[in-house]
């Protein structure tokens, strides 16, 4: 897969990632999608489970990650995608970036550009996002490519210890 914005490419997910990555979450700031500051010990499994899900290529199979680079330079900035919420029976959109690209549009041009190529390939006319409260720049984000905000409500993450308040959003087609 291959997407290319005014900014950015968005490719499949490759070995090798794995290690800009776990970079990126040594600062702390990917702890909500589940890679901490220890990553590097598990995230080469993750990645090779990403890869295989990608050629499986089916939304509603837990998920698709991609891989979010500058469109000139190739560098690695983030990644965005899909996942299956088994507990919702919905697909919501995935998505960051490394602390030092944020506040530059990139999230939400990755996210925009995601979103096309999602609804052009695949037969699900929804996508939702389930946000915490706390996380502003993210909901802002989704806000931006015109996801509406369903309800704000208690709810318990695959990486939540507890429940926490979240904002769920969805996007038709």
């Amino acid at each position: 897969m291959r997407i290319e914005t005014d900014n950015l490419l968005i490719r499949s997910i490759e070995h090798g990632d794995e290690k800009v990555f776990a970079e990126m979450a040594k600062d702390g700031s990917l702890y909500d999608i589940g890679f901490d500051e220890g990553c590097e010990s598990w995230i080469g499994k993750w990645i090779e489970d990403a890869v295989s899900l990608s050629v499986n290529d089916d939304p509603k199979i837990e998920y698709i990650a991609c891989t979010v680079c500058l469109k000139e330079s190739k560098e690695i900035i983030g990644s965005v995608g899909c996942s299956y919420y088994e507990d919702l029976d919905e697909v919501g959109i995935t998505y960051f970036v490394g602390q030092q690209y944020r506040g530059k549009g990139y999230a939400a041009e990755s996210v925009a550009a995601y979103m096309k190529y999602f609804f052009d390939h695949y037969s699900i006319d929804k996508m939702i996002a389930t946000i915490r409260e706390a996380n502003p720049a993210s909901w802002k984000t989704v806000e931006k490519c015109e996801y509406r905000l369903v309800e704000t409500k208690m709810y318990q993450d695959i990486n939540d210890d507890e429940p926490q308040l979240y904002r769920f959003y969805e996007f038709r087609k």
